[in-house]
């Protein structure tokens, strides 16, 4: 998965705004829907807790991996990306 994030101006919206989106590379629309629900889930796990409040973050399924990869690697390759992210080296 790839993750895109940008801080809001102030005043632009409160709390954590998320998007998900799967090219056709991934595959046909069962494909491309089970590795955005699978996304969704990963967000709904992590965001709320380690997801900043003014941030919109899109979630990019790639090719042969997000549908197909173990959940328990996507939850964390979603906290590393946010790690990244945010700057915090722990």
């Amino acid at each position: 998965m790839m993750v895109q994030a940008r801080k809001r101006a102030k005043g632009e919206a409160d709390g954590i705004r998320v998007g998900f989106t799967c090219s056709k590379k991934v595959g046909n629309a069962v494909a491309r829907n089970r590795a955005k629900r699978r996304l969704r889930e990963a967000a709904r796990a992590i965001l709320p807790v380690k997801g900043q409040n003014g941030w919109d973050y899109v979630l990019i399924g790639r090719a042969q991996v997000t549908a197909d990869r173990a959940f328990l690697d996507l939850l964390d390759d979603l906290s590393y990306a946010l790690r990244k992210l945010h700057g915090d080296r722990t």
